[in-house]
């Protein structure tokens, strides 16, 4: 990533439910507190079932203090294809025909979560990639790390795919991507995405819900990002390899292509990238590493099941392909492994599901539809 030019089938997981037997449908039932207490329960999970139940739904949000673009950020390309609201709390990043454009944090930081709401551009938006990410290829050319969360724009009528990667010391010949898709449309309305990039654990969330987590393995050595990094947002052509293998490019009759961000969220230590042996950050560290996001509850560890078996279509931990043996900080996971090629890759398509009209008479209408 160069950021010089840019910078279900759904299982749905039932409480065992049994409607009342015989014994318990009888006048006594309301005058019986068991029994009533039993249906109470029987149509909480009746209705918990119906509304399409999934561990998704179970997360909190994050108590996060944001801050304005000022307080943050500065323009990093094209000013001019930035939109900043008048009360500075969001600002609109557009792609046409003269330029995409990008942001970029005021300050490094020795570790951090970096974390703002975005919305992405709507219509066809083949070609685009929206970038939301932490880098200092700025500060250290060659031996830079950085932190990646992509959006790839698609065709029209086709959802929106994700990515994200880790380089260290500039190890970009071993790329630790994964590539997902959403279980909404991301051009509706705002979610949030963030990072959280402490010294020993890496955690991507979609709103509260961890993606991926990389914990640090000593045996990555200089691969683990360990350097002071800026966050950076962009949005930008990448018709050559962004959909389809660069097949479907950016269409300009579209334009203009814009991505909101808003709720900004920058905490970590503010530090000077070439003074490596500060230690003012202990207490910040400290404090980061404390947060409630930096420790995933295993109701955060079930929603992050459902999503890696749900949405998740290529894993670099299970490419055998171009990398014969697992890297160090890969924990193969066999729900995880049974479901992708020896390529990383699915064995079977994934499925999604739409709303649609119910058809009249006894067929049952198909709500499966396969990208």
């Amino acid at each position: 990533m160069d950021h010089r030019y840019r910078r279900v089938n759904r299982h749905r997981r039932r409480r065992q439910c049994s409607s009342p037997s015989s014994e318990t449908k009888t006048t006594t039932l309301l005058t019986s507190s068991s029994s009533l207490h039993h249906l109470l329960l029987f149509i909480l999970c009746v209705n918990h079932i119906s509304s399409g139940y999934n561990p998704i739904n179970m997360a909190m949000a994050f108590d996060l203090n944001t801050i304005t673009f000022d307080q943050g950020y500065a323009t990093l390309f094209s000013d001019f294809n930035i939109d900043r609201s008048d009360d500075d709390q969001s600002v609109r990043l557009i792609l046409n025909r003269q330029s995409g454009s990008g942001i970029i944090s005021t300050d490094y930081y020795n570790y951090g979560f970096f974390s703002a709401k975005i919305k992405l551009p709507t219509k066809y938006t083949a070609g685009i990639v929206v970038a939301f990410y932490t880098s200092n290829v700025d500060m250290f050319t060659k031996t830079h790390d950085e932190l990646d969360l992509e959006f790839l724009g698609n065709v029209r009528g086709k959802p929106w795919r994700f990515q994200t990667n880790i380089y260290g010391n500039g190890s970009t010949t071993r790329g630790r991507e994964e590539r997902y898709r959403l279980w909404f449309d991301p051009s509706k309305e705002f979610h949030r995405y963030s990072i959280l990039w402490a010294r020993n654990k890496i955690i991507f969330y979609v709103d509260e819900i961890p993606i991926r987590e990389v914990l640090r393995d000593e045996n990555m050595g200089g691969d683990y990002p360990s350097k002071p990094m800026s966050s950076y947002a962009t949005v930008w052509d990448a018709s050559s390899w962004a959909t389809n293998g660069g097949r479907n490019k950016v269409d300009y009759r579209f334009e203009p292509f814009a991505a909101e961000f808003r709720d900004l969220v920058l905490q970590g230590c503010p530090v000077d990238p070439t003074d490596a042996t500060s230690t003012n950050c202990l207490d910040a560290l400290d404090e980061l590493e404390s947060s409630e996001f930096a420790t995933i509850t295993p109701r955060q560890r079930q929603a992050k099941k459902w999503f890696r078996e749900k949405y998740m279509y290529y894993s670099y931990c299970y490419d055998r392909l171009r990398y014969p043996s697992p890297f160090p900080e890969c924990l193969l996971i066999s729900s995880e492994q049974d479901l992708f090629k020896n390529s990383g890759r699915l064995k079977n398509r994934q499925k999604f599901h739409r709303r649609r009209r119910p058809r009249r008479g006894p067929h049952r209408p198909n709500t499966t539809a396969v990208y």
